[in-house]
Formats: structure tokens, sequence, C-alpha cells
């Protein structure tokens, strides 16, 4: 991929937001290599859902020929970005601050190819600004820095005209990320910075440092923010935030939340975080306008990013996982994975030892379970086929549970119909 072609993809994927100037930026671009770099803040362990737009932009440029550089903020993450915040965030401890350094850095290695000379840089902006002394600091940095300049800012500006103000601590923030790019620029050559569009302030804060620091031009790209077609942020649930880390969204949920995208928003995250061509994209958007309901779409943005994040295995785990859900044969589960599958569904617990001896009598289960209000409901469904094992219908009205019908370590999974389950755990 040319530099041309990347301004083009960049372009059509809708991924250009603000630049600094594109002309002269396509011009670099198309002088040979160049290096780029986008700061991440280790506000915690994981990367989530919103990060992966910056992370793939850093992608995108390494995989055109140019060297990406992935800064994570050890030493910006002990004040915390004001862009974009209503109120000051909690400080972090030094040590909850070097576990998610080190947790964040560790992620940044499924995306980008960090072997050879112009492999990828992963940095920590901790260990330039560790020796500087405040005097040293403002001798060198702040006397380059007009306090006019960072008033007319929009997020400093919004912050003060708030009801929670902006804390002197959060005022610097810009000072110290302004400064990474001075200093990325004058030991990596870095000419770029990118990253959303409610950094604009913070970007060119630093270009204007590098020129005065530097006698340099340097250049800033933004892209959109990962946002719904009514202008809420993507990657989040009724129960938080869509991580990277499978220990914290498994590769079902994660594969779950790209299937149930809207139909206004599909189309946006595949042009967004995927490298499916444009080619592809245009039969998708047909495919998508034609018949939504099928949710082609959908199914190829979840498998696109779980194979992404997840790698064959996680992909692998999240479909048989999805396939259970509607009705696929449970082989052997953990029981993780079921509290995963059927988070929402009722469950009841029964003692273990009632599928010793001759069991349990899948009437009094039903029963138990809430599935059926009588044995006489009970038999009737099993007699209308309606009932389901594990996913695998019943035919035996005098059937009993043994701990062969375990789905997993200690629970069973009844379905009555095609959508109403329930779990027995047994303790």
């Amino acid at each position: 991929m040319t530099a041309t072609n990347l301004i083009e993809e960049l372009r059509w994927r809708g991924l250009i937001h603000q630049t600094t100037d594109e002309v002269e930026l396509g011009k670099l671009l198309q002088s040979g290599p160049q290096t780029i770099y986008i700061g991440f803040d280790p506000t915690a362990s994981s990367l989530h859902v919103g990060h992966l737009m910056q992370v793939m932009m850093l992608r995108r440029f390494q995989r055109a020929g140019h060297r990406p550089i992935a800064l994570v903020g050890g030493a910006t993450g002990m004040i915390g970005d004001p862009s974009g915040k209503s109120e000051e965030r909690n400080l972090l401890t030094a040590e909850q601050l070097q576990a998610n350094v080190d947790g964040v850095a560790e992620q940044m290695k499924q995306f980008l190819d960090f072997n050879g000379d112009q492999g990828a840089l992963l940095l920590n902006n901790f260990e330039w600004m560790k020796s500087y002394s405040y005097l040293e600091f403002l001798r060198d940095v702040g006397k380059n820095f007009p306090v006019g300049a960072m008033m007319g800012k929009e997020s400093v500006r919004s912050r003060l005209e708030s009801e929670a103000g902006l804390s002197y601590t959060e005022f610097s923030y810009m000072l110290l990320q302004a400064y990474d790019f001075v200093q990325l620029s004058r030991e990596h050559g870095c000419k770029i910075q990118a990253g959303g569009s409610d950094q604009w302030g913070n970007i060119t804060a630093g270009i204007d440092l590098g020129r005065r620091m530097l006698g340099q031009q340097l250049f800033g790209l933004t892209a959109p923010l990962l946002t719904t077609s009514d202008g809420r942020k993507m990657g989040k649930t009724e129960k938080g935030a869509i991580w990277l880390d499978p220990e914290r969204t498994s590769p079902y949920e994660f594969f779950q939340y790209w299937v149930n995208v809207e139909d206004a928003d599909v189309m946006r995250c595949i042009a967004y975080l995927t490298e499916i061509d444009r080619e592809e994209y245009d039969e998708l958007a047909a495919q998508t306008e034609a018949d939504a309901g099928k949710r082609v779409a959908q199914k190829r943005l979840a498998t696109w990013m779980t194979e992404l994040v997840h790698g064959e295995q996680g992909l692998e785990s999240a479909e048989r996982a999805t396939k259970i859900l509607f009705g696929g044969e449970i082989e052997k589960a953990s029981d993780a994975q079921l509290s995963q599958i059927f988070a929402d569904v009722p469950s009841t617990e029964a003692e273990r030892s009632v599928l010793g001896g001759e069991g349990w009598w899948i009437v009094e289960a039903l029963q138990a379970s809430g599935l059926t209000t009588s044995s006489s409901d009970a038999r009737r469904a099993i007699k209308e086929g309606s009932i389901y094992l594990n996913n695998r219908r019943v035919g035996d009205m005098n059937h009993r549970l043994s701990e062969e019908d375990l789905a997993s370590e200690t629970v069973t999974v009844l379905r009555r119909g095609k959508r109403k389950y329930a779990l027995i755990r047994f303790r």
C-alpha cells in the first residue's frame, strides 16, 4: 500500500476527522517511511473496544510501510487526561499504574509487529519524565507554552466553564503530552501524532511546542470517536466496558456484542475497525440494504473482530457458544462458559445426591426448574416434544437425570420450546 493509497483508504473509511495539513501530510508520507505515534492512557490493565480505533490506525500505517509507536502514558497516567471528561479522575497508585502499563503493553503485541529494524516501538513516557525536576520542566518546556493558547483549547475551556472546574494538575496534562511529541520527534524522528477527535487540542499543542523547541513542522491527524448513530459511545453494555482481555470479557460476550450492533451502525464499524477491503464492504452494504434481517454484516463483523482479538481458538469457542444459545447440542462445557451463555436465564439449585441411585425424574426436575407448573404440565410438554435436556429433545417421560446428564461440572440445561431456558445447578 502506498502513501497515496493509505490516505485514500483512511478517507473512504471515514477515518479522517481533522488534519493539520492534509496536503503536506500526504507529501510527507509519499517521501518515504515515516514514524507515527498514538498515546494510550493506562487507566486499566486492559484495552477496551474504544481503544481499537487507535490501535487499528497504527496497524494501518504499519501495513503501509510506516513505523508506529504505541506510547503508554506511565507519566501522563498519573494525572489523567481531562479531555472529554466532566470531572477529575481518581488518581492511581504507583502500583496500580505499573500493573496497567504492563497489561496494556502486552496486549499491544497482538496487533502490531515489533520485530526488525522497522518494527513498531512500545514506549512509556515515564522513562523520560522520571528524571525531570519540576524546575527543569518549567524552564525547558513551560517557557515555550503560551497560557493563552492553552486557554483557547476546547478541552480546557469546556472544563473551566463546568461546575467541576479544572485543577492545576489536569491543566498541566497538556504540557506533558505535548512534550511527548517533542521527545519522540527528537529521539525517533516521529513527525505525526494521531488520536481520537477529543485529542485535537493536545495534538496541536504538541505541534506548536515542536515548532518552538525544535524548529520542525509536525503533523496531526484525528479520527472520529467510536459512537452509535445517536451519539452514544460504543463498546459498553449494561454490564460495563467490552474489554479485550478474555478474563474480563469472554470471547463469547465479545462476539455477541458485535453480532448485536444496530443496522445503522454496523457498516461504519466495519469501515472503522476492520481491514475488510472496499469490494467486500460494498457487497456487505448491499446485502444489508436488501435484507437487514439476515444480519450478514453483523456476523462478518463479529467473526473478523473476534478472530483479531482472541485468535482462531477464541473465535471457535465463541461460535460454539452461540450455537448452544440457539439450540445447538451441548457437549461438555465448563460452568463458566454456561454462566456466560445463559447469564440472564433463571436457575435453581438441587442436591447432587439426587443424580445418584435411580436418578431424578425428569418430571420433577422440570417442576423444580420452573419450566412447568405441575406434573401434568410436564408430562404434556414432554408428550408434545417441547422439552429439551442439554438441547436434546426428551422423548421418554420416565427419563431420570444422572451424572451423565450434566452439561458441565455442576449444571444441567433444560429448555421448553425454542427459547425458554432454565438451569439446574447441583451442589
